[in-house]
C-alpha cells in the first residue's frame, strides 16, 4: 500500500523515521561523519543560499534605479542588523542550547529554551525602536553622499519597524536547527523568498495595479517575506506532533533555570554579533565615504561575498548542533568527528567559490551594471572586479571560522569565541578607517589590507579548538535520567 500524501508530507518535514529516536541498527561510525552532519547541514545551506538570493535580488532590482539606491539597501540594511544583532546573537543560542537538551534526554526543555528566547525577543523590541533616531545620526557622521542619505533612511525606518519578526522568526528557526530537523527551515526559507521577490518586483517598480514605491517597496517586500517564513515555523512548532514530543505549547512559559542559562551561554554570542557588526558597520561606512562609486564596488563585492559566505552558515549551524548534542550526551569525541566532518564540507565549498571569484570577476559585476548611468558604470566595473578578485584571499578564512567557531559555541566556549572574533574584526575595522581617513590611501589599497587582515581570525580559531579545552566544558546535565543514544540528524 502506498503512503499517503500526508505521510509523504510528515516524512519530508520530519525525516524517514518518524521519531527522533535512533535507529539502532545505524553502526556507530555513522555517528559525527559527513553523512549525517550533511542531513542536517544541506537544508541549511540551500535556506542560507536563499537568504542571499533574497538580497542578491533586492539590489539587482535597486540597481535598475540607479547605484545610489543599491548602495542605499545595503548601508540602511547593515545598519538594521547592527542594531538587531545583540538579541539575534542570544536568541540564536537557542540552537545549541536545545541540542545540549536533547543530547542529555530532557525534550520538555527544548521548547522552554524557544520560550525563554521568545520572551526576549518580546523585551527587545522597544530597545530596537528606541535606536531609530541614532542609525540617522550615524548616517549623517558617516559621510555618505547626500543623494544617497535620503533613500537610505527611508529603508532603514522600514525594517527598523519590522525587527521583532525577524526575531522572533530567528528563534523558532533555531529551535529546529538545534533539533537537527532543518527541511523545516528550508521549506520556510523557499517560501519567504519566493514572497519576497515577487512582492519587491511588484511594489519596487509599480506592477499588478500597485503605485511604485522604489526602495521603499524593497523593504516592505523583505518583511512581507520574513512574515510568511515564520508564519510557516510557527505553523510547525505548535502542531499536534511538536506539542506531543516537546510540549511546544505547556513549555511557553516563564522558566528561570533556563533563562539563566540562555542569558549565560547567550549572551557572549550576542556580544560578539553586535561589536561584530558595528565593526563592519564602520567597515562599510569608511568606503562609502569615498563616493558613490566606490560605495556601489563594495555593494557589489559584498553582494558576491554572500554566495561565498552564506551558504557556510548552513555548515556553521549544523557543526554548532551536533557538538552540542554530543556534547550534551558526553561523547566529546563523537563531536570532534562531526567539526572534521563539517570542515571537510566548508572546504569543498570554499574551494569551488575560490575558482569561480578568481577567474569570472567580470561575469559577476555585470549583472549589476545593466541599467542607469553608463559612463557611471564604467567607473564602477574595474573596481567591483578588482574587489571580488581579492575576496579569494580570505574564502578559507571564513571556512576555518566558520567551523571551528560553530564547534566552539555548541561547546559552550562563548566567552572566549567572543573575544577572538570582536578583536579580529575590530583589528580589520579600525585599521580600515585609519588607512582611508588618517593616510588617505587608495580604495583599492585599503581594500587589500581590509581582506588579508580577515585571515588571522580563522587561524585564531583553529588554535583555540585545538588547546582542546572545550572538551572537558558541561552546559547541562541529565539530571539523573539515563543518557540515551543520540539521534540521528534529520529523523
Amino acid at each position: 500500500m502506498k503512503p499517503s500524501a500526508g505521510v509523504w508530507c510528515r516524512r519530508f518535514f520530519y525525516g524517514t523515521a518518524m521519531s527522533s529516536e535512533i535507529d539502532i541498527s545505524c553502526p556507530a561510525p555513522r555517528r559525527g561523519g559527513v553523512r549525517e552532519l550533511l542531513a542536517i547541514a544541506f537544508p541549511m545551506v540551500v535556506s542560507q543560499a536563499c537568504e542571499t538570493l533574497m538580497m542578491f535580488v533586492d539590489r539587482a532590482f535597486l540597481s535598475r534605479l540607479g547605484a545610489r539606491y543599491m548602495a542605499a539597501a545595503m548601508g540602511g540594511g547593515v545598519t538594521v542588523f547592527m542594531f538587531m544583532t545583540l538579541f539575534i546573537g542570544l536568541t540564536g543560542y537557542t540552537s545549541p542550547l536545545v541540542a545540549q537538551y536533547l543530547g542529555a534526554g530532557r525534550k520538555r526543555n527544548c521548547a522552554m529554551v524557544a520560550a525563554q528566547a521568545l520572551i526576549v525577543c518580546a523585551f527587545a523590541y522597544p530597545v530596537i525602536l528606541a535606536c531609530i533616531p541614532l542609525g540617522g545620526k550615524l548616517f549623517r557622521l558617516s559621510g555618505i553622499a547626500a543623494e544617497q542619505l535620503a533613500p537610505q533612511e527611508a529603508y532603514f525606518r522600514i525594517l527598523m519597524f519590522g525587527a521583532v519578526i525577524g526575531l522572533a522568526r530567528h528563534t523558532i528557526t533555531s529551535f529546529f536547527s538545534g533539533i537537527g530537523r532543518t527541511r523545516i527551515v528550508m521549506v520556510s526559507t523557499a517560501v519567504a523568498m519566493a514572497v519576497n521577490i515577487l512582492s519587491n518586483y511588484v511594489l519596487i517598480f509599480g506592477k499588478l495595479g500597485f503605485p511604485a514605491m522604489g526602495i521603499q517597496g524593497a523593504a516592505v517586500g523583505t518583511l512581507l517575506g520574513t512574515s510568511s517564513a515564520l508564519a510557516v515555523t510557527a505553523g510547525v512548532f505548535f502542531s499536534a506532533r511538536y506539542r506531543r514530543e516537546f510540549g511546544t505549547v505547556s513549555g511557553i512559559r516563564m522558566d528561570a533555570s533556563v533563562m539563566k542559562k540562555l542569558l549565560r551561554y547567550g549572551l557572549s554570542p550576542g556580544v560578539e554579533m553586535f561589536l561584530n557588526v558595528v565593526a563592519f558597520n564602520v567597515l562599510v561606512m569608511s568606503f562609502h565615504s569615498y563616493g558613490v562609486e566606490v560605495a556601489a564596488s563594495v555593494t557589489i563585492a559584498f553582494s558576491w561575498d554572500l554566495v561565498s559566505f552564506v551558504p557556510l552558515i548552513g555548515v556553521h549551524i549544523a557543526v554548532m548542533s551536533l557538538v552540542g548534542r554530543y556534547m550534551g550526551a558526553g561523547d566529546p569525541d563523537t563531536a570532534h568527528k562531526s567539526t572534521i566532518a563539517g570542515l571537510k564540507l566548508a572546504v569543498m565549498y570554499a574551494a569551488f567559490t575560490f575558482t569561480i571569484y578568481l577567474l569570472l570577476p567580470h561575469y559577476l559585476v555585470r549583472p549589476f551594471l545593466q541599467s542607469g548611468d553608463q559612463e557611471q558604470a564604467a567607473a564602477i566595473a574595474p573596481m567591483a572586479v578588482y574587489m571580488i578578485r581579492l575576496i579569494t584571499v580570505y574564502i578559507f578564512g571564513d571556512a576555518l571560522t566558520l567551523v571551528f567557531s560553530g564547534a566552539l559555541k555548541g561547546a559552550g566556549d562563548t566567552f572566549w569565541t567572543m573575544c577572538i572574533s570582536v578583536s579580529g574584526h575590530w583589528v580589520m575595522a579600525l585599521g580600515t578607517l585609519v588607512m582611508i581617513h588618517g593616510f588617505q590611501l587608495s580604495p583599492r589599497t585599503a581594500w587589500a589590507v581590509a581582506v588579508f587582515l580577515i585571515m588571522g581570525i580563522g587561524a585564531a580559531f583553529l588554535v583555540r579548538y585545538r588547546m582542546g579545552r572545550w572538551r572537558e566544558m558541561r552546559v547541562v546535565d541529565a539530571e539523573g535520567e539515563p543518557l540515551p543514544e543520540v539521534p540521528l540528524a534529520g529523523d
